[in-house]
């Protein structure tokens, strides 16, 4: 009750106001039956004024609201890819001995629309990410994640996450990914059950990576058509992706 005091005071004022000046016009004017007549119109019309402010133009502002905060998320989506996103990527694509089986999938091409992403969104689900622990520098892994911990933690910092659940969670799956590694005195000739642990965090995170980079994707298509054409060029899974353009 205490936070909306001042939406109580404002209440009881605006309605004291409506009073005194209808008082004001029975003084000086006269005629009550005119001033009820105005009252019953005025109350008349009240439920139109409240669709019109409340339902209307509040949904209009929150749409707009909600696609400038999408406008920043997306803005903070694309720095995650070009500082980390993309680089693991590439390194756990690169290690996934199954990979051929969606490759052309996912070599996104100025031609698609909105269907062909929703088709190999569908046809991603069925698919199984493995990663070849036995092949993963696990040193050089964790070196990586270790200097990019301030830069995720900036992001985890950002307001605007709380839109993105999916993106918190590729964030939290990185970290913990981060800690395991760094929780390890050594990381040579590990137990097999730990290297089977290991194995799943990182397949955790190659597998949220890759439908959160489709999406980025489709994002880019639809409002940024050169950022797109950039994000095609460095396609981490496209053996043939050069930044430069032919």
């Amino acid at each position: 009750m205490k936070n909306h005091a001042w939406e109580v005071k404002l209440g009881i004022a605006l309605v004291l106001f409506s009073i005194i000046v209808y008082e004001i016009k029975f003084l000086f004017l006269g005629d009550p039956e005119n001033t009820y007549f105005y009252v019953f119109n005025a109350l008349g019309f009240l439920p139109l004024n409240v669709l019109l402010v409340t339902l209307i133009l509040n949904q209009l502002l929150i749409i707009r609201s909600k696609k400038e905060r999408m406008e920043k998320l997306n803005m903070v989506i694309g720095t995650f890819f070009s500082e980390v996103g993309t680089k693991l990527l590439v390194y756990f694509s690169d290690l996934d001995p199954n990979l051929e089986q969606i490759r052309g999938h996912l070599i996104v091409s100025n031609g698609w629309e909105d269907d062909d992403f929703s088709r190999v969104h569908r046809k991603l689900k069925q698919y199984i990410y493995t990663v070849d622990i036995k092949k993963v520098e696990l040193m050089s892994l964790r070196e990586f994640l270790i200097q990019q911990r301030s830069f995720l933690l900036r992001l985890l910092e950002n307001p605007v996450l709380l839109e993105h659940a999916e993106f918190t969670d590729i964030l939290r799956a990185v970290f913990h990914l981060t800690e395991e590694l760094q929780s390890r005195d050594h990381l040579d000739y590990l137990p097999e059950t730990d290297y089977a642990h290991l194995a799943g965090d990182i397949q955790r995170v190659y597998t949220q990576l890759v439908f959160q980079w489709l999406d980025y994707m489709r994002y880019l298509k639809k409002n940024y058509p050169y950022l797109f054409s950039l994000a095609m060029r460095k396609n981490p899974f496209d053996e043939t992706a050069s930044p430069i353009v032919r």
